[in-house]
């Protein structure tokens, strides 16, 4: 049995996959309004905010294949704002997402194909602490090979304050 928490983030988790399926950033609003509301909820996820870009370069803010801070378990949204580039796939996605452990492995949970416009994902930081490339899986131009970004996930216990 999952504790209320965790039930709460496999809720959001389950909606903001919905989200991306429907492409309706209205029903996903609506949906994460209601998910923030679950019992058992101790903090918000952080959002962490990209665009995956026409250059075929992901991007935070102005940082171009940023370095991005995490800790170990932590629940986060990635807030994706997909800007077409030269080539699109078969299914309309235009960018995609895969997180790549130190062995080239794709990591549970982090796969994601992104259409024009905003959509948000809801995951778990991976549990091992480490680097992780975040790969771009749709050839979406010439300059594909160098879509990524680095998730540098942190022990925990390290992060824990006395």
């Amino acid at each position: 049995m999952h504790p209320p928490r965790q039930i709460g983030f496999l809720v959001r988790q389950l909606l903001a996959h919905c989200v991306i399926a429907c492409g309706s950033l209205a029903y996903g609003l609506v949906a994460w309004s209601v998910c923030e509301t679950q019992p058992g909820a101790t903090s918000s996820p952080r959002v962490i905010e990209l665009t995956a870009d026409k250059d075929s370069r992901y991007r935070q803010g102005r940082k171009t294949s940023p370095t991005i801070d995490v800790v170990a378990g932590e629940e986060l949204i990635l807030r994706v704002t997909a800007v077409k580039a030269k080539e699109v796939a078969r299914d309309g996605s235009i960018h995609g997402l895969a997180l790549l452990d130190k062995n080239s492995n794709a990591v549970s949970g982090w796969r994601f194909f992104f259409h024009p416009g905003v959509q948000e994902v809801a995951v778990v930081a991976p549990s091992v602490p480490g680097r992780y490339t975040a790969v771009c899986t749709v050839i979406c131009s010439d300059g594909h090979e160098g879509m990524s970004f680095t998730l540098v996930v942190k022990d925990r216990k390290a992060n824990v304050r006395g």
